[in-house]
């Protein structure tokens, strides 16, 4: 069976902006895109009219799944969309969705300003246990977004992509985390910026005599070990311009200050087993809540 790029669509804003970026990446990768719309067994929508029985509630359902897949051919042609009513808890069937796709793209709401996005406890869960990749989508995002402004300074979805960002461990890099941000890269014919982080050392505080070499000599460093870990991903796809951001920081703010003009950003999820069940980590949880791009999360082992 062909793998899908699977979109959780509900009534909302964001359900509606992440649907739109999932027809757009089902194009990119030559791939169906499935709607999936999942009926809670006591939906919240009975409550409130005219959606006052069950019944009521499926039609609703397979109404908003319809309207969104036309308006999604018609936006854009020769895309193959397939829709999927489910029933059970959303959480747990999108996963189960998940693992069925190429990947699985869910909406993140905004609050604006500096508060940042919403990720309701709903994504968070999926994002922790799904096995395959999980894109979040913030309300608003359109394809011009995601590109550079044309010449006469307008943003165009005509125009080349802004660079994919990936925030890199070079102390555990992961193939599988490798592979989709430069594949991603590949397919939209843009750069991609790889961001290492990592911390000041202890003794820059204490100001003694040598601190600025030691420290010089400690960026030089860094810098060769993130190109080390690129280089044979370089070789494996050449026609992608790699720019190496190695900076001493705050990994969750290095990652936030360089993907401002994202098109994309690509972050892990290492898999774990262990009593400590599932697990996102502290960078990849605040790229969720505070990047405006839409945000990859690659569970890998």
């Amino acid at each position: 069976m062909s793998r899908t790029v699977t979109v959780g669509l509900d009534d909302s804003a964001e359900s509606r902006a992440a649907a739109e970026w999932a027809a757009r990446e089902a194009l990119l990768r030559g791939l169906p895109l499935k709607i999936v719309h999942v009926q809670e067994p006591m939906p919240r929508f009975v409550a409130r009219p005219p959606l006052l029985d069950l019944e009521g509630y499926r039609h609703w359902a397979e109404r908003l799944t319809h309207e969104a897949a036309e308006g999604i051919r018609l936006r854009h042609p020769g895309i193959e969309v397939i829709t999927e009513q489910l029933t059970g808890t959303v959480a747990d069937v999108l996963c189960e969705a998940a693992g069925f796709a190429e990947l699985l793209v869910l909406g993140s709401r905004a609050l604006g300003g500096l508060q940042g996005f919403v990720v309701g406890s709903v994504s968070l869960g999926i994002v922790a246990r799904a096995e395959r990749p999980v894109v979040l989508v913030r309300a608003g995002e359109k394809a011009a977004d995601e590109h550079r402004t044309d010449p006469a300074g307008v943003l165009s979805a005509a125009s080349a992509f802004r660079p994919v960002v990936l925030g890199l461990d070079i102390d555990q890099p992961d193939d599988t985390l490798l592979e989709f941000a430069f594949d991603a890269a590949a397919r939209r014919e843009t750069a991609l910026r790889a961001v290492h982080a990592w911390p000041e050392p202890p003794r820059s505080l204490l100001r003694l005599p040598g601190d600025a070499e030691f420290h010089d000599t400690l960026e030089r460093g860094q810098a060769s070990l993130l190109g080390k870990v690129l280089r044979p991903w370089r070789q494996k796809f050449p026609d992608v311009e790699v720019i190496e951001a190695s900076r001493c920081g705050s990994a969750p703010q290095v990652l936030a200050n360089d993907s401002r003009d994202a098109s994309l950003v690509v972050v892990g999820r290492r898999i774990r087993t262990g009593f400590l069940g599932a697990h996102i980590g502290h960078v990849t949880h605040s790229a969720l809540h505070h990047i405006t791009a839409p945000v990859a999360v690659v569970a890998h082992g």
